[in-house]
């Protein structure tokens, strides 16, 4: 048994590390969610980097969604921005256009967010720190009770 068990262990380091220098990263939000809101944040749990700390995959997806049912919301704006240790590259938007973008700050726009559906932003991502590295969203639009911070991400 102790055997078996020592050859796993080995073989699993042997294929981490035949992987390359390629890291995992886990995040949590500290998201603040009003009663009244009815939208979701949605945002990476885990995420792997390269040996350089760029994020793999193409990128972050942050985005919304409109839980709602029955309503639509006129001009929304989802923006994130660096707090700490993060550099954003290239982005692109679903479900709006990408309306400002700065290394420190990526902003997507939709004139309409129709009942159920979503707006969102995949980021190239820079982690300059990849143990501590965090942004904040900021929502903005018409027709809900939503607050204009909701929170944090990072680690």
């Amino acid at each position: 048994m102790r055997t078996t068990a020592t050859v796993l262990a080995t073989a699993g380091l042997l294929t981490a590390t035949q992987l390359g220098l390629a890291g995992g990263a886990f995040a949590a939000a500290q998201a603040p969610q009003r009663a009244g809101c009815p939208l979701n944040l949605v945002y990476p749990t885990s995420f792997y980097i390269n040996s350089h700390g760029w994020v793999t995959n193409g990128g972050l997806y942050f985005g919304i969604k409109n839980k709602s049912t029955t309503q639509s919301f006129k001009k929304v704006s989802f923006t994130i921005t660096n707090v700490k240790n993060i550099r954003f590259g290239s982005a692109t938007a679903t479900g709006g256009k990408v309306t400002h973008k700065t290394s420190q700050t990526v902003t997507v726009y939709t004139g309409t967010l129709n009942k159920k559906a979503s707006l969102g932003m995949k980021v190239q991502t820079h982690l300059l720190n990849t143990h501590s590295y965090q942004l904040k969203f900021t929502l903005r639009g018409q027709g809900w009770n939503c607050a204009v911070n909701q929170g944090t991400w990072g680690n």
